[in-house]
């Protein structure tokens, strides 16, 4: 048996010298380039693929915090508007008008259904913030009259008087 020859193989080998060698002989799995190509790729695309899920993670998380946040502000506007309450919000004019000069009669009501004006100074409806314009003749006192669905009645009164 050679030594040291290209056609030798490892020790304890048969010594044929053929370059097929023995079928128990293994080869290299480091002689495969394509199983380096094959591992990276698969390493890169387990990184990317985290990468991908990292950042989708982060904009759910950022989506249900502005979802968050909306609804609290939502809910202060809901509140600052009465709520669920029903009541009358705001009722108001001027006290005094000149003689033959007109002002503004007010209004705002939460959770109404009806609103009426006593004596009538025009259309009326629910509404938060509502203006009529009135030009009594005297002395005059206003009721406000809101209603909600469920049959409740909430009243208020108001005077303007005449100079």
């Amino acid at each position: 048996m050679l030594t040291g020859s290209p056609l030798a193989g490892p020790p304890g080998s048969s010594g044929s010298g053929s370059p097929q060698g023995d079928s128990r002989k293994r080869r290299s799995p480091w002689r495969h380039p394509l199983l380096y190509s094959s591992l990276v790729l698969v390493g890169v695309l387990i990184y990317v693929g985290s990468v991908f899920y990292a950042r989708r993670q982060a904009a759910r998380d950022l989506a249900e915090q502005m979802k968050a946040k909306k609804a609290a502000e939502d809910s202060k506007i809901v509140e600052s508007l009465g709520g669920d309450r029903f009541e009358i919000l705001a009722f108001y004019a001027p006290g005094i008008i000149r003689r033959g000069e007109s002002g503004d009669l007010c209004y705002g009501v939460s959770n109404a259904k009806t609103v009426r004006i006593d004596p009538p100074v025009g259309e009326t409806w629910p509404s938060f913030s509502r203006c009529l314009q009135v030009s009594p003749k005297k002395d005059t006192t206003y009721t406000l009259t809101a209603e909600d669905g469920k049959g409740n009645t909430k009243t208020e009164t108001l005077t303007i008087q005449i100079r």
